[in-house]
Order: structure tokens, then C-alpha cells, then sequence
């Protein structure tokens, strides 16, 4: 652009300009290369053969089609039903086998089968959860998959159980189910910090002395029908073993009086209602295999 009211700044090799003025400054008339045009229309021409030929235009309840009728979604559809025919045997096998039995030696293709399965079947449904590495997450109470300690089992049977039916899930018969009492206001503030001292002093942590001994007659009275007198816990309901070092929402002097007052409620949907029977039993030798199955 050149300033019509400044010609000194006019250069002899300067190009003619369109005739169009602002504010007294000229446009210069310099016309795009030919080459760059012919790109131009012709990415415009092949934008609108695309939106005929394949699926673009939304509609109300779906999109144009296209002449040739390709879709992503379907062609994706056929690769998983064409590699769901390929497997059909070996998750037929998987429903009618013992769990137990399956394993590297005896049977390497279907137990290397399940394990690849019940990989991608964890990270979809379970990772959210339990991690993509299924150690668990401690503040939110779900539970590390890796270790060696289970709420309700860790045999191929019972994770097995537990993921078909889920933990208080409401909705299932054959859910797993306890229910912690929550003891504020059934005991005393006095009697809360007794009984949180005797079960530091029982994981092996630090703890009063005085108060955990006061503590033993209160947790005897009130804890040792489910979590035992010694405090090792009940598989059959579900009730922690306190005297590891492992804790679902915390070891804390402050988090188990959490727990204490307020008591835990921490709940797992079934999965034999949204998962099919091979996909199940696929998942529990996943997480059988992770270190922590028995």
C-alpha cells in the first residue's frame, strides 16, 4: 500500500494500484500467482465432491450418508465382529472351564488369551477406579489390587465372585455385603480416642500407651465381632485385617477416627449384568495374575 498524500514514498517499480482508497492510503494491484488460485479452486472443488461422495451434512438425527455409503463406525463394527469370530472358541472356553485350570503350562493360548482380555476389559471399566495400574487409590477408598490383602479372598473363585456381583451393589442378590456401624454418638469422644489408640498400637504404630490400653475393653466390646478380638479381620464379612500395615482409606491417627465416627460405606458395581461371562472371568485371572491373587 502506498500514501496518497505522501507521493515521496511512490517507488518507480511500484505496481498500479486498484483505485480503492482509505482514509488516503491506495491499494497496490497485486493479484495472487495464477498457481495459487488454481490450488485454491481446487480445494474447494474437492471440499464439495468430498461431502457428496462421503458422510458430512448433520441432519436432525443423523448425518448425509454420502454416495458411496462409507462409514467409519460400521467398518470398525466388522473388525470387531470379524476378530469376535476368531476368538468365539476360546471365550467359549473360558466360560466352561475351572478358572483354576487355566494357566501358562496347561493351557498357554486361552490363559495368554484371558490375560490380554482381561487387560483391555480392566482399563475400560475398572481403571477409573482402581488405576490404570490397579494400585488403588487410599483416599478414596478403592483398594490396591497388587498387595496380598482382600476384603472378601483373593482366590480365582472369590475375584471372580466379587466382579461378577459387585460390593453392597443394591441390585444384586449375590453381592458382596457388611455395613460398619458408625460409632458417633454411641461412644464417648473419650472412648473414640481410646479405642483409635488401641488400634495404632495393634498395626505396630506409634500410640498412647495409657489410651490404647483403655482402648482393648471398648474394641473388644464394640469391634471383635467382625474384626476379631486381635484384630485380624473376617474375610466371611468383609471386615480388615488392623493390625497390617495396609488401609483402605488411611492409617492415620486421623483417618481412623474418620473411620470410627463415621464409619465406611464404599460400594462396587456387579459386572455380570454389563459384561459377559467370558469378559468376567477374563478380568479375574487379569487381576489373579497382577502378584496379589492367592
Amino acid at each position: 500500500m502506498t500514501d496518497q498524500n505522501n507521493p515521496s514514498n511512490l517507488q518507480p517499480d511500484d505496481p498500479d494500484t486498484t483505485g480503492h482508497t482509505w482514509d488516503g492510503i491506495q491499494e497496490f494491484n497485486n493479484p495472487l500467482p495464477r498457481w495459487w488460485l488454481w490450488c485454491f479452486y481446487l480445494t474447494i472443488i474437492w471440499g464439495v465432491a468430498y461431502t457428496v461422495l462421503y458422510p458430512a451434512w448433520p441432519g436432525i438425527s443423523g448425518a448425509t450418508a454420502g454416495i458411496l455409503g462409507y462409514s467409519t463406525r460400521a467398518e470398525v463394527s466388522e473388525e470387531i465382529e470379524r476378530f469376535d469370530a476368531l476368538n468365539a472358541d476360546l471365550r467359549t472356553q473360558l466360560t466352561e472351564v475351572e478358572l483354576a485350570s487355566v494357566n501358562r503350562e496347561d493351557s498357554p493360548e486361552l490363559y495368554n488369551f484371558a490375560l490380554q482380555a482381561g487387560s483391555a476389559t480392566f482399563a475400560n471399566w475398572c481403571s477409573q477406579c482402581h488405576g490404570a495400574g490397579a494400585a488403588g487409590v487410599q483416599a478414596a477408598g478403592y483398594p490396591n489390587l497388587l498387595d496380598d490383602d482382600w476384603l472378601w479372598g483373593g482366590t480365582l473363585e472369590e475375584i471372580q465372585a466379587t466382579i461378577a456381583h459387585g460390593i453392597r451393589n443394591e441390585e444384586d442378590p449375590d453381592t458382596r455385603w457388611s455395613e460398619m456401624t458408625a460409632f458417633e454418638g454411641i461412644l464417648s469422644d473419650e472412648e473414640i480416642s481410646h479405642v483409635v489408640n488401641h488400634v495404632l498400637s495393634i498395626s505396630g504404630q506409634e500410640a498412647d500407651a495409657t489410651l490404647a490400653s483403655a482402648g482393648d475393653g471398648v474394641f473388644l466390646d464394640n469391634c471383635a465381632a467382625c474384626h476379631g478380638d486381635a484384630g485380624m479381620g473376617d474375610r466371611f464379612l468383609g471386615a480388615p485385617n488392623l493390625t497390617d500395615a495396609i488401609w483402605l482409606y488411611g492409617g492415620s491417627a486421623e483417618a481412623i477416627e474418620e473411620t470410627v465416627r463415621h464409619s465406611r460405606f464404599g460400594v462396587m458395581p456387579g459386572w455380570s449384568g454389563r459384561l459377559s461371562e467370558a469378559e468376567v472371568n477374563a478380568t479375574a485371572l487379569y487381576v489373579h495374575s497382577l502378584g496379589g491373587g492367592e
